[in-house]
């Protein structure tokens, strides 16, 4: 696999999709998470990462996020992160694909950013996380799913601590870029960017204007390379679709809706996009076929 960072700032880049349209429109339980489903049902897992690789998006992500202890500790199964990590991310890497990404998903444990114990013992799960997962044979972590600054803080510290591979951050945000705990996007980078992120970005189900005018303000705050990921809204049932589509303004209504949001995030300053939510691999394809041969513009 080539060095992702020979790529920051010179190629325009595509991460593959979550797996859980796939996984759940063929009637499996994800409930406890598709962590732990690649050790129940490995032929699955890896059937719908080779329709994510078929899309043809360079970076696949790995199905780890749901690796941390106090995730698996609700299906009493963190005692066995080490077997589910390097099983999920076995399947990633058996696929010949440009990158490999191997995401964290966020704890989910309150944090108190006024409690060292608190922010010690989110820090902590994020280390174990990567820990168990290792750095080899991927090209980056990728931290997911962060819930503000303290949470980012905790992030970034635990993986550093055990690890230099490349890492990328990423927020949810909601459209004005105001993350769960109150604080701003712009903060949230700058955060990230002091902590050695090489590639710091985004969630947001704002649409394509709404994220680009965010994806300026994250650009314009620190000179990482920036990701921009999409949530894609579960769309009506096919009977009342054609009755909503003409009433409700829905962003990333079918796939072909990526070409237009590729364009304007690229403009905007990002490089790597990705589509997430109820995005099937159609998306992760429609944005790959866009953003194919392109440079970013930062």
């Amino acid at each position: 696999m080539p060095d992702i960072q020979m790529r920051f700032h010179h190629d325009m880049l595509t991460l593959s999709s979550p797996l859980e349209s796939t996984l759940i429109a063929q009637g499996f339980d994800l409930s406890f998470g598709v962590s732990l489903l690649s050790v129940l049902e490995p032929e699955a897992v890896s059937a719908a990462l080779r329709l994510q690789v078929a899309a043809g998006a360079p970076c696949l992500v790995a199905p780890t996020a749901g690796v941390t202890h106090a995730r698996l500790a609700h299906q009493r199964a963190a005692d066995r992160d080490i077997n589910i990590a390097q099983a999920a991310k076995s399947l990633a890497t058996a696929f010949t694909t440009q990158h490999v990404l191997a995401e964290i998903g966020a704890t989910g444990l309150p944090i108190d950013p006024n409690s060292k114990s608190s922010l010690t013992a989110n820090r902590d799960e994020y280390l174990r996380a990567a820990r168990a997962i290792g750095d080899a044979d991927i090209d980056a972590f990728f931290v997911n799913g962060l819930t503000g600054a303290a949470d980012a803080r905790c992030a970034l510290m635990g993986v550093r601590q055990v690890f230099a591979t490349p890492l990328i951050a990423s927020v949810d945000v909601n459209e004005e870029g105001i993350a769960n705990d109150g604080t701003g996007l712009e903060d949230i980078v700058a955060v990230m960017a002091d902590l050695e992120a090489d590639v710091v970005g985004f969630c947001t189900s704002a649409d394509s204007e709404g994220a680009a005018r965010l994806a300026q303000r994250a650009a314009h705050a620190c000179d990482r390379p920036l990701l921009v990921q999409l949530n894609v809204q579960k769309q009506p049932s096919s009977t009342l679709f054609s009755h909503a589509r003409g009433q409700l303004d829905i962003p990333y209504a079918d796939p072909s809706s990526m070409v237009q949001a590729a364009d304007c995030l690229r403009a905007a300053g990002a490089q790597f996009i990705r589509a997430v939510g109820a995005a099937t691999p159609a998306y992760a394809g429609a944005l790959a076929a866009a953003l194919a041969g392109t440079e970013p513009i930062r």
